[in-house]
């Protein structure tokens, strides 16, 4: 059985990772996620709009997902250890460097293939969690803008 690991912040939902996850799936027989911890996002992107416990029920609640975890904060690769993947699959977008996620795997011993996913292109203006807060900004603030003018 081949073992595959995702990861990511998954804080909106959306066809992006929808498409990454199943992707991912298809390069193993059992799709394992790790959820990033809130601590992390924050390091890394942004404020999570949903709280890590949220974002682990939701993608638990996948059908491709066969089992879903809470990454750690002090070493990302503690998770990688002890879930033990054939292969990790990541995101186009996501910044990882696949040569150090190589050494580091390498160093301790973690057998494990590294596989970059292809772009997910929908046509659409929902594709990543940035596209959808700034789209919900922009409506609030138009309805804002509508309410002043209108008198309201």
């Amino acid at each position: 059985m081949v073992k595959v690991m995702a990861t990511g912040t998954f804080d909106i939902l959306h066809p992006g990772h929808i498409y990454f996850l199943k992707e991912a799936k298809k390069l193993g027989d059992q799709l394992v996620v790790v959820v990033a911890t809130d601590a992390t996002v924050r390091k890394l992107k942004h404020e999570p709009v949903n709280p890590e416990h949220v974002r682990l029920s939701l993608i638990k609640e996948l059908k491709t997902v066969d089992e879903a975890y809470l990454g750690y904060e002090d070493d990302m690769y503690r998770i990688v250890e002890e879930i033990k993947p054939d292969v990790i699959a990541l995101g186009f977008d996501q910044i990882h460097d696949e040569n150090r996620i190589k050494a580091e795997l390498k160093k301790r011993n973690i057998n494990a293939k590294v596989v970059r996913l292809k772009e997910f292109k929908n046509g659409s203006d929902l594709e990543g969690t940035r596209k959808i807060i700034s789209k919900i900004i922009s409506a609030y603030e138009f309805q804002k803008q509508m309410e002043r003018i209108e008198g309201r």
